[in-house]
């Protein structure tokens, strides 16, 4: 089974400034890496006018644009899909990173940013990492990073998944 970790935080903490940089550190090193962002609030990644759209806008319930390098779907939905759902579908991956998924039961890396909080909304069980630029923060005995140490937490997840 492929490997999930997921990235949480308060919002605008930085949590997708250091996917990012996990992305690039593991990709470097030769991993396939997968994410899957959570939006709360609803996202369109269709643009009006587009072919895509259009079909979507004529009663498509689910929409596929495929290139020889790419490949994208579109599906209304009557609920959310869990997690676990959504996992299932991804293929060629070593690691799968989430940014949210807070509430999931999956292991997670916490940003702790001095301008958002200094207080975490994991516990000790779910952590396997904080991210923070707060100095002297401890955590129990959960390791401790720079929220800028991309290869410190990219050698965590290749120590611990890889």
């Amino acid at each position: 089974m492929v490997p999930v970790v997921s990235i949480v935080g308060k919002s605008k903490s930085g949590k997708t400034t250091l996917v990012c940089k996990i992305i690039s550190e593991l990709k470097d090193r030769g991993y396939k890496v997968a994410t899957i962002k959570h939006d709360t609030h609803g996202f369109d990644i269709d643009k009006p006018g587009k072919d895509t759209w259009k079909h979507g806008e004529a009663g498509s319930s689910t929409v596929v644009i495929s290139s020889p390098s790419k490949i994208a779907m579109i599906q209304q939905l009557e609920e959310e899909k869990k997690l676990d759902e959504i996992i299932e579908k991804i293929e060629n991956a070593d690691i799968i990173l989430t940014e949210g998924y807070k509430r999931e039961n999956k292991p997670k890396i916490e940003v702790v940013r001095s301008e958002r909080s200094n207080e975490t909304l994991c516990d000790e069980s779910e952590a396997i990492a904080i991210a923070t630029d707060i100095e002297d923060f401890s955590f129990g005995d959960v390791p401790v990073f720079d929220w800028n140490d991309s290869k410190g937490i990219a050698n965590l997840l290749v120590d611990k998944y890889l």
